[in-house]
C-alpha cells in the first residue's frame, strides 16, 4: 500500500486477517473506522474486546456462550433426546434460523482434515460420545458440510456412535455438494433438516 500512513497500514493488515476479507476491503473498512469520532471507535473496540474477555463455551454444547450453559441447553422446552451435531456456532445460527429444529446442538468445533492438521482428537468427539452415554438420547443428526472433510468426519462420529442404540441420521442433500451450512438459504437447509435420512443410506451410494 504505497502512500500510506503506516498506522492506516497496520490497521489494514490487521482487518485482512478476517475471513473473506481481502486487502482492498480492509482498507475501505479501516478508512471507514477513521472518520468516526473517537467515542464511536472506542465503543466498536469494547465491545469487540468485551466479547472476547466475557464469552464462554457452553459446558454441554460447547457453542459460545454468555454463560458456563447456553440459552438453547438451559431450555426446558427443546428436546434434549435430539443432538445436531454441526461444525461451528455459524451453524448452529443458520440451523436455528430455519425454524425447523426443537432439539440439542453439539459443536465439534471444526472438521477433521489431514491436509490441515486437524485429528479427531482436536475435535469435541469425547463429549459427544459422553452425551450419548449419559442422557437419554434417541437421535444424533449429522449436520456437517458437504465437503470431503464433512463426508469423513460424518463417517468417523457414525463409527463412533454406531455401537448405542440410537438413530443417526444425515441431512438431506438439499445442500449442494461442496456446500457450506451457514451460506445454505433458510429454506433449503430447513427441508434438508425435515427430510434428513438414515446415515446408513448415504454409504449404499
Amino acid at each position: 500500500m504505497p502512500n500510506l500512513s503506516r498506522w492506516i497500514e497496520d490497521a489494514a493488515d490487521q482487518v485482512a486477517t478476517l475471513p473473506g476479507i481481502g486487502k482492498k476491503t480492509a482498507l475501505r473498512l479501516v478508512l471507514h473506522l477513521i472518520r468516526k469520532s473517537p467515542d464511536e471507535v472506542n465503543r466498536f473496540a469494547q465491545a469487540i474486546l468485551d466479547a472476547k474477555a466475557n464469552i464462554k463455551s457452553c459446558n454441554e454444547c460447547h457453542q459460545l456462550s454468555d454463560d458456563v450453559i447456553c440459552e438453547i441447553c438451559k431450555n426446558p422446552m427443546r428436546n434434549k433426546t435430539s443432538i445436531c451435531v454441526v461444525q461451528d456456532i455459524r451453524d448452529v445460527l443458520a440451523v436455528e434460523n430455519t425454524g425447523q429444529f426443537n432439539g440439542v446442538y453439539h459443536v465439534l468445533g471444526g472438521l477433521i482434515s489431514p491436509m490441515e492438521g486437524v485429528a479427531p482428537s482436536d475435535l469435541n468427539v469425547n463429549s459427544l460420545i459422553d452425551r450419548v452415554q449419559k442422557n437419554l438420547v434417541q437421535e444424533v443428526i449429522l449436520a456437517l458440510n458437504a465437503t470431503m472433510e464433512g463426508e469423513t468426519t460424518s463417517f468417523y462420529l457414525y463409527r463412533k456412535l454406531s455401537p448405542f442404540s440410537i438413530n443417526i441420521s444425515n441431512i438431506a442433500r438439499g445442500v449442494a455438494v461442496g456446500g457450506e451450512l451457514e451460506y445454505t438459504d433458510e429454506v433449503t437447509l430447513g427441508r434438508s433438516i425435515v427430510h434428513r435420512t438414515p446415515y446408513e443410506m448415504t454409504l449404499k451410494r
